[in-house]
């Protein structure tokens, strides 16, 4: 098997390091299999608590929320531009141990992690209180204050861009932050944390903490000394967090949940770039995204023609080993979800889904890849229509009538995004009115480098925004203050 050591910072971040190796074997190697953590760490509560008095303290002694907001932005964009420097490094590790290829993650992930940390430090001088309209013997003041010390929790599929949506307008806002990584993709992540340091962003501001989320994710969740916190990850896990976060002192949480959206095809659309936009969201991290466009809904009339031109831009994949730059096809994280994929296939056949490609593993290169997957015949109570799958498989459903298609997109729990296809911009706008999603894309399917956007669902997909003003406005309460002045 092969497996690589990488050094872990078992100390403050402000002085020398213990080290310790910590072994993992990449996703793309066939020998990674269902059973412990990656990591050879053992997950505590204590570790939590260290963190958190790690970062309480950094907030009392560093400044960080005190000086000049600018002095925060400068070492913000200090610390994006060191992330450029080392593009290169963290590349490898993000592809070495994630899901990630690595000619996606040097170009793609690494370069709008750098682009969305400036995005994020240009807020740090922006973020005023108000002043409101009151007696003419009072000045009434709406003041804006950062929480303190925040905590996050991000998934295992994009590791270093999710750690840097939860990062960025924290420290923006002036708090101190505790993360903690999927236990199956820290090191991109803890490497993240230690340029932050390099860049001059005080040792304790930005924390990291490892281990899997029984144990260390529910102790953030629980720990009464973060004020605010923030999780990306499944539905399930995230109605656990936001438990646990109101059973040990109520604090505002923000959570980004999973996903089923549907691809809305009318038949006045360009269908050469309907399927490159819907074969570009389902073999980006082989659909293992929460915003995969996992679920097609297309006009009857264009039906097999749409089918047709899908089905050749998804024959054609390059798997192989994440860390080799000819790769472009990525594993599925692990055997445990490549056999739930299997399993939420079996049970939709048996409802009587059809497969019309792919519908199994791909054989000859090691691990858990997966063919591109294409299924018709299904309904609304099939498995595959339903379940969040986090796999390269596209539901395919016929309708008639721009009604009848906007009901069909409608997922009874989950509204994370939808995509709309058509030369109508009314029909288009139309649509986007009716879809109970937090993002709708209208002829094309996937975001920009554009961080002013914001990101975040409707009904069981999430509470709360990623991205945009709205981020860095959650990392900040807001304090009423009212001054008699006399007459």
């Amino acid at each position: 098997m092969r497996q690589w050591a990488i050094l872990r910072r078992t100390q403050s971040l402000s002085r020398p390091a213990t080290t310790s190796a910590a072994r993992v074997s990449p996703p793309a190697n066939a020998s990674r299999s269902p059973g412990p953590p990656t990591s050879s760490i053992t997950p505590t509560a204590e570790t939590v608590d260290r963190a958190v008095a790690n970062a309480t303290q950094a907030v009392a002694k560093s400044g960080w929320a005190t000086q000049p907001p600018r002095e925060r932005s400068r070492a913000m964009r200090r610390w994006a531009d060191l992330i450029e420097e080392r593009g290169v490094e963290l590349g490898r590790l993000e592809a070495l141990g994630s899901t990630r290829p690595i000619a996606q993650a040097v170009t793609g992930d690494v370069a709008s992690v750098a682009e969305g940390i400036r995005f994020f430090s240009e807020w740090a001088d922006k973020l005023g209180g108000d002043v409101a309209a009151t007696r003419h013997d009072h000045l009434g003041m709406i003041v804006s204050e950062p929480y303190g010390v925040v905590g996050a929790i991000t998934p295992w599929n994009f590791p270093l861009s999710m750690a840097s949506w939860k990062v960025g307008p924290a420290l923006a806002a002036g708090n101190a932050i505790v993360l903690k990584p999927s236990e199956l993709t820290p090191f991109s992540t803890v490497r993240l944390a230690e340029l932050a340091v390099e860049a001059g962003i005080p040792a304790g501001i930005f924390n990291v903490v490892q281990g899997n989320g029984m144990v260390t994710g529910d102790a953030l969740s629980r720990h009464p000394g973060i004020a605010k916190l923030s999780f990306t990850g499944s539905t399930r896990t995230g109605v656990a967090v936001m438990k646990a976060a109101a059973e040990n002192g109520i604090k505002p949480v923000t959570l980004e949940l999973g996903g089923k959206s549907p691809q809305l095809v009318f038949a006045d659309a360009d269908l050469d770039k309907a399927a490159a936009c819907i074969a570009g969201s389902l073999l980006a991290n082989a659909g293992q995204a929460c915003v995969a466009g996992s679920r097609l809904i297309v006009q009857r009339a264009v039906m097999d023609e749409l089918i047709d031109k899908l089905t050749a831009k998804l024959a054609i994949v390059t798997p192989g080993p994440t860390w080799k730059a000819s790769t472009g096809y990525a594993p599925i994280i692990s055997e445990t979800q490549a056999r739930r994929i299997d399993d939420i296939l079996e049970r939709s056949r048996l409802q009587g889904a059809q497969c019309l490609l792919g519908g199994g593993r791909i054989q000859g290169h090691g691990g858990a890849f997966y063919q591109p997957t294409l299924l018709a015949g299904v309904t609304a109570e099939t498995a595959a229509v339903r379940e969040e799958i986090f796999g390269p498989v596209l539901t395919i459903q016929a309708f008639d009538d721009e009604d009848e298609g906007l009901a069909l997109a409608d997922h009874p729990e989950y509204g994370l995004a939808a995509g709309v296809y058509t030369a109508d911009l009314g029909r288009g706008l139309r649509a986007m009115r009716a879809l109970k999603a937090g993002t709708v894309w209208i002829n094309r399917y996937s975001r920009t480098l554009d961080f002013i956007l914001p990101t975040g669902g409707y009904k069981s997909s999430g509470i709360g925004k990623d991205l945009g003003r709205q981020a860095v406005e959650a990392n900040l309460r807001h304090k009423t203050v009212l001054i008699d002045i006399g007459a």
